[in-house]
């Protein structure tokens, strides 16, 4: 099943100038459980979703009393910068989507 199906929201936004902020949350803690425990949202899986290094994934942190996941990425071009068309981070999670959660 994709990330798509499972989460009830998913959104992108800055953190700071250089790093991307992903925000998943669930409508219940069974799916919210499945893909925290999955091997489908992994550091591996995002650099894949996004054709980065894994060394680009800060991190991805559960956070069980909301029912949701952080995912933090470096950015590819800081916020603002000549080039770089999403000054808000805001479009920027759409390679989340089709991660196959098992």
């Amino acid at each position: 099943m994709k990330l798509r199906d499972l989460a009830a929201s998913l959104s992108s936004k800055n953190a700071g100038n250089f790093h991307l902020t992903f925000d998943i949350g669930f409508r219940d803690e069974e799916t919210y459980r499945r893909v925290r425990d999955s091997d489908g949202l992994t550091v591996a899986a995002v650099a894949r979703a996004f054709g980065v290094p894994p060394e680009e994934v800060l991190g991805i942190i559960p956070y069980d009393p909301g029912r949701a996941i952080k995912v933090n990425l470096r950015r590819q071009r800081p916020s603002g910068d000549p080039g770089e068309t999403d000054v808000f981070g805001a479009q920027q999670y759409p390679p989340l989507l089709d991660l196959e959660i098992p």
